[in-house]
């Protein structure tokens, strides 16, 4: 009996070692990495793509640099399926997602598809909505726009990045309930695939004012081409973006945040999960994108893996409520 005890004493290190070696060879490590923003260059998804992605390259949390894939349609729909059909267990993938994202999966504009399909990532900040109008505009301020939707709807129209009933769509309703207009389907907004694509519309006229994030919109008012009435938030930013009034200050009192993260396919594997999470968290959590945040006016929200998972399911489950209440969804 005695004899076994040196087998059980030298065979214990041993097996440790072969589960060791078992779990690092599983350890999920990105290779070709891709993000999919769900529209046109220029809007809010094509930068959250490109900013993030040259962070994670920046801090070497990847291999060389990250490739953006645009490919708008559908407010977002149109990534959404492929990833789900063509992509699902694709582990160096990650997808710009928004609240316009949530809005969308709310109102159940994605045929077919739900938020289930796909693993929810983690948020990198918040942009605040703006209303804007092109720098020659005649208004200058949001209750005067408001006015004259009041008295003439035909006369102005919005536009913005996310499709009708999507979220740049339903932050004009919310504003315009605040301003005591009642007839919400007597407001004319027109989508566009992005941000960028609705702010160049209204600077040759095809539409009188913008509704979006002020993020998409910073390089068009830093070049005076735009000037923003109002920005949706509680209270006026910090830094470059001071200057701008708020509509609760204007007697107008409406918060619009339009969260910025991503997601991933849903049949990505537990590891590279876990791996993205870590890395945009990293991302999120440094120095470089603090300043990032502040460069474009994005505020803190820090949400990531089972908490943002969390937050989304809210989200689509309060939008779709909302979206009832004023006839958008049956």
């Amino acid at each position: 009996m005695n004899q076994t005890k040196p087998f059980a004493r030298w065979t214990a290190p041993i097996a440790v070692a072969i589960v060791f070696t078992s779990t690092s060879a599983l350890a999920f490590e990105p290779g070709s990495t891709e993000c999919i923003a769900p529209s046109g260059a220029g809007g809010g998804w094509d930068m959250t793509c490109r900013l993030v992605g040259k962070t994670l390259q920046d801090l070497k949390l990847i291999p060389g640099t990250m490739q953006v894939i645009n490919k708008a349609g559908g407010g977002g729909g149109a990534a959404y399926a492929e990833v789900i059909n063509k992509r699902n267990t694709d582990n160096n993938l990650i997808v710009a997602a928004s609240s316009a994202t949530s809005t969308r999966l709310g109102q159940n504009a994605y045929p077919g598809n739900t938020m289930d399909q796909v693993k929810w990532l983690a948020a990198v900040g918040a942009d605040y909505g703006i209303v804007a109008v092109a720098a020659d505009s005649p208004y200058n301020t949001l209750p005067q726009l408001m006015a004259k939707v009041k008295a003439d709807p035909s006369a102005i129209s919005f536009g913005g990045g996310s499709a009708a009933g999507g979220w740049d769509h339903l932050k004009v309703l919310i504003a315009a309930r605040k301003a005591d207009i009642s007839n919400m389907r007597s407001i004319k907004y027109v989508t566009f695939d992005g941000g960028g694509e609705a702010v160049t519309q209204l600077m040759g006229g095809k539409i009188q004012a913008f509704t979006g994030d002020l993020s998409e919109a910073k390089g068009f008012v830093d070049a005076g081409k735009i000037k923003v009435l109002a920005v949706l938030a509680p209270e006026r930013l910090s830094g470059d973006f001071a200057k701008f009034p708020t509509a609760k200050e204007q007697g107008i009192d409406v918060v619009g945040a339009n969260w910025r993260g991503f997601y991933v396919p849903g049949g990505m594997s537990q590891d590279a999960y876990n791996f993205w999470v870590k890395a945009v968290g990293t991302v999120y959590d440094s120095a470089e994108w603090k300043a990032t945040m502040a460069k474009n006016g994005m505020a803190p929200l820090n949400l990531r893996g089972d908490a943002f998972q969390k937050y989304v399911k809210e989200s689509v489950n309060e939008i779709n409520a909302l979206s009832k209440e004023i006839g958008i969804v049956k």
